[in-house]
This record gives C-alpha cells, structure tokens and sequence, in this order.
C-alpha cells in the first residue's frame, strides 16, 4: 500500500518530510563526525603518558597538535570541489577509510618528527569531511531549518568529549599490554571505527533527493521543488561561482569569525585534559571521567542555541552573543585556582563556543549556492581550521614560556572577543530573507 503524504499545498508536508530525512541521515551522519572528532581530539589524552614518554615539552606537544590543521588547510578546498563533482557517498567514504589507517598508525611514533608527519598526514586524510558534511546538509535541508539540524549533527563534536573521556581515560590503563603503552592502544583501537564506518558509507548515504528510493515520490517532489526555489534565490541574490565567492568579503569576514572560534575551541580541547589534572591532581582515567561535564553541557546548549535560532530566524546576534560568552568563560578559567571554579568555567567556554556552531554555519550557507558552496564552505572551514593549529601551539609555547597556562587563555579570551567584534559587522545577505518565509 502507499504512503499517505499531504497535498503539495498541505502544511504538514514540511513537517513530515524533514522528519523523515532528519531520522534517516542526521543519527548516522552525527555517529560519523563523533568518530571524526574522537580521532582529532584523542591527542589530549594521549599527552598524558605520551609526552613523558616521548619527552615531548609543550611547545613540541602543541606543535605537533596543531600542524594537522596545516595538511587539513591544504587539501580542504579541492577536496570539497571532488566531492561536489563525484558525490558525498565514495568521497566521504574515502576520506573515512584514508583517516581511519593514519590514525591508527600514530601509535608508532618514535619522536617530535614522526609526530609531526603523522598529524599533518592526519590533517591531509580527512580534510574535506566536514565541510563536506556541510554541503551535503544544503541537498537535504531547507535553510529555514539548518541551525538545528547542523547543531544536531555537531552536538557530535560534544558528545565525543562525553566518550572520549571515559574510553581514552581505559584505554591508558592497558599501559604494558602487549608491549605498547597505553597512549599507543589508545590510538590504535580508536581508528579502526573510522575504517569500517567508511565502508558502510558506501552503501547507506544517498548522494541526492533525487536517488532517495526511501523518499515517495511526492515526497521527493515536495523536497526537490522547495531546495530549487531556495537555489534560485539564492542565485539572484547570492553567489554561485567558486570565484565570487572568494573574492567576497563577506566570505572572508566569516572566514576571521570561524577563526577565532576555532582557535578558542582547539586551544581549550587538546589541553583540557592537562589543565584539568593540574589543577586537580587526578588520575589519567578520573581527568577522563571529568572531562565529560562541560561537554555534556556544551551538547545541551548547542541545540537548544539551535532551535532558538532556527526558530527566530535569527543568525548573526546568536553566533557573536554564543563567541562573547566563550570568551569571558576564557577569561574566568585564565583566573580559577579550585578544580570546582575551573570547570565550572570550562564549562561555559564549552557552551558559548558550540553553541555558536549551529547559527554560524546556517549563516554562512544562506548566500552560497553551487561551486561557491563547495569551495567557499570549504575555504570558510579550511581558514577556519588554521586556529587549530595556532590555538594549540600558541597555549604550549606562551606556557612554556612563562611557566603557566593562564597567560594562554588570556590570549584566547581576546581572539574570540575580536572575532565577537567582526561578527557584529557583519551585514545581513538578501538571500537569507529565504529563512524567513
């Protein structure tokens, strides 16, 4: 029998697709980007047996966590324009398998240099993964519901702080078996979810509404007519060519903003785990279980930033109110010299720099269409993503210098205050009026 589904013309229609194909690929895609996050991120517990091991200093340690974002940087445009070209289904796949191997070889390390060409190959492996997903939302999702469907799917990056923690924290413990240390199980095991996702990739993500055999054909109809209408505005308004879009300064303005956002967000992640046991004193395994809170936290107020934002329609005042937020959490931490004041203000660090994420980039894919979309999501994401390599670096070498972390967080606090500063600038595009109707 067929599927009931509303007339065209019906209200309900919108509700019933965008539920359908919210079930059918945000958990999945969201499951993907955890295991994404965990394989970037994994390095701040590592670091806990790691850096005695292999007698890295903090400057060594922030370096080789950083430069990843250098191989990311390089290869994040073109390889947003292949999966435009190709599809998000083998291109995606592709990016999983390659990053999966890379990251499970980074337990073999010997030293500062293999360090460093293991991250930056890190970084060149699955460069293009999320700005890929990104683009991919812009096929499925009308732009009135995009900050709640990318803070869904971002909450991932929350959530696997939630996991990574306790399971990095275990992993550490199997410190002597085999012969490996613990740091060494920890990345070995955590890549190999990465390899086998990307094959099931192939067989379960849909390129297009058009391939969507789990789609009726009215639902299709409903979905494809309505992203048509939002491409056509966005053409007259926006921009289509890779070119216009950087040539923009528009663009780049959201290129400065992703910057100071990531570098807060980079800076606080890789060292959190060293931060918190130094003011703590606790184990590898119980800094692990602690980690967990702000981001529990952090993937509560991303989503409901989200859906406040998707429902006023609202993006620009949302982004810059979530930055000032994680700045001043920045500033507190810089000054907090109790475990309880410390991750109470890690805590709202955590809250106000993901709960930017959701409107941000419902913002930055409200004028873009075609090539411009591909590649200035992309060049958005890969600029974006140099401040995880100068958050890190910047945090080891200004503690390396002066003996303390808080002089680093001070410096984070007033790059995303900047970054608070260029987003109130920013003008609204005609184009986004789309979210409005």
């Amino acid at each position: 029998m067929r599927e009931s589904i509303p007339s065209p013309g019906s209200p309900d229609i919108q509700k019933k697709v965008i539920g359908k194909v919210s079930r059918r690929l945000i958990p999945f895609m969201f499951i993907l980007y955890v295991i994404a996050y965990l394989d970037r991120v994994n390095v701040g517990f590592a670091a806990l047996q790691m850096n005695a091991d292999l007698n890295f200093s903090a400057a060594v340690y922030g370096l080789g966590s950083g430069i990843f974002f250098i191989g990311y940087f390089l290869f994040e445009v073109p390889s947003n324009l292949i999966l435009e070209r190709i599809g998000a289904r083998i291109w995606i796949a592709r990016i999983m398998i390659t990053w999966g191997i890379v990251a499970s070889a980074t337990a073999f390390i010997q030293g500062p240099r293999s360090f460093y060409l293991v991250r930056f190959l890190l970084g060149l492996a699955e460069a293009g993964f999320f700005p890929g997903m990104i683009l991919y939302l812009t096929y499925w999702f009308p732009a009135k519901h995009r900050a709640k469907t990318v803070a869904l799917f971002m909450t991932a990056t929350a959530v696997s702080g939630v996991i990574s923690g306790p399971v990095s924290g275990t992993l550490l413990t199997m410190h002597g078996l085999g012969g490996l240390a613990g740091w060494q199980w920890l990345f070995l095991i955590e890549g190999l979810p990465a390899v086998v996702l990307g094959v099931v990739v192939l067989f379960y993500l849909t390129d297009r509404p058009e391939k969507a055999k789990w789609l009726s054909d009215d639902e299709k109809n409903w979905l494809i007519t309505r992203l048509n209408e939002e491409r056509l505005r966005r053409e007259h308004h926006g921009m289509v060519r890779f070119l216009q879009a950087i040539r923009s300064g528009r663009v780049w303005m959201l290129c400065l903003i992703y910057l100071s956002i990531v570098i807060g967000l980079y800076g606080v992640s890789f060292w959190m785990p060293l931060l918190i046991k130094g003011v703590s004193g606790l184990s590898d395994f119980m800094v692990g279980i602690v980690s967990v809170f702000p981001y529990l936290l952090a993937a509560a107020g991303m989503t409901v930033i989200g859906i406040h934002s998707d429902r006023t329609g609202e993006r620009r005042v949302h982004t810059a109110a979530s930055i000032l937020v994680a700045a001043a959490g920045m500033l507190l931490t810089a000054y907090a010299h109790t475990p309880a004041m410390e991750l109470a203000c890690l805590s709202l660090v955590a809250i106000g720099i993901w709960g930017t994420l959701g409107p941000f980039w419902a913002l930055a894919t409200s004028f873009l269409s075609g090539s411009a979309a591909s590649g200035g999501i992309a060049l958005i994401n890969s600029v974006g993503n140099l401040g995880g390599f100068f958050g890190p670096y910047l945090v080891g070498v200004i503690k390396d210098y002066t003996g303390e972390f808080k002089y680093g967080l001070i410096v984070l606090a007033v790059i995303l205050f900047a970054g608070f500063l260029v987003t109130l600038f920013l003008k609204q595009n005609p184009a986004e009026d789309t979210e409005q109707e």
